[in-house]
């Protein structure tokens, strides 16, 4: 399995790098007194201002999927950075360490929502990305992050969630959204049953939010992710057909609102 996942970011590199000269550099900042350590990623042979993108990791943290993904971006002309939710010295190494930090901000969204803007900060404040234009995405437990960045009222012009968690512990806080809301879900994600698919569109319904849900029939959680393997009984599984249609539902988006 861990050869298959290497095969296949090796595959999404060399998509990402096959037309464009893509550069990655490792970034500290801070939020408060705690170091983080995000990713950004940037094609220099693209000119003048564009539009950025916040690419926000899943449970595992800031690692080699959510790398490949802001590299990708950035071959598509967009200034992407990978923000840090967890903390330069914070790595989960497995689903057990992962969920245990994960639950951390899952139960306080107030911290979430400051990891998250703080990376957005980073990234608006970059001489080339053009503070219009900017949107938000996140995996997972990063889909949720982005979410929350929206709730906080950021002003960013579009969110995406890919097979994130849709629950909130502040429904009435839809009321901030400024974004346009893209959801990508899986139809048989266990982990995000329909009752909360419910109450999320009814919380977009009730705040007047600008929202889309598309989900993908035979896709469980993790769909874009190959490194959650193929066994669709355990609830996270790569789907190659939904991550494709997903990415792409994502560009056609970003078309309109960028």
């Amino acid at each position: 399995m861990r050869l298959f996942f290497l095969a296949i970011m090796i595959v999404i590199l060399s998509i990402s790098t096959a037309f464009a000269q893509v550069h990655g550099d490792l970034v500290e900042y801070r939020q408060g007194d705690v170091l983080l350590e995000g990713y950004m990623a940037y094609d220099d042979s693209f000119k003048g201002q564009r539009p950025g993108v916040l690419v926000v990791h899943d449970w595992l943290g800031v690692g080699s999927y959510v790398k490949a993904r802001t590299q990708q971006l950035a071959s598509m002309g967009y200034i992407a950075f990978a923000p840090d939710i967890y903390g330069k010295s914070v790595r989960p190494t497995n689903a057990k360490e992962a969920a245990g930090v994960a639950a951390q901000y899952k139960a306080d969204p107030t911290l979430l929502r400051l990891r998250v803007n703080a990376g957005l900060d980073i990234l608006r404040n970059q001489p080339h990305v053009d503070a219009g234009r900017i949107a938000a995405i996140g995996y997972c437990f990063g889909g949720g992050a982005v979410l929350e960045l929206a709730r906080s009222g950021a002003n960013i012009a579009a969110v995406v969630s890919f097979h994130g968690n849709l629950s909130t512990k502040a429904q009435e806080d839809a009321k901030n959204i400024r974004a346009k809301i893209l959801v990508l879900h899986g139809a048989d994600d266990p982990f995000v049953p329909a009752d909360e698919v419910s109450a999320f569109q009814d919380e977009m319904r009730k705040a007047g939010v600008d929202w889309q849900m598309v989900i993908y029939g035979g896709a469980v959680h993790s769909f874009t992710n190959p490194g959650s393997g193929n066994d669709a009984a355990s609830g996270s599984a790569y789907n190659r057909i939904a991550d494709k249609r997903s990415f792409e539902a994502m560009k056609t988006f970003f078309a309109e609102v960028l």
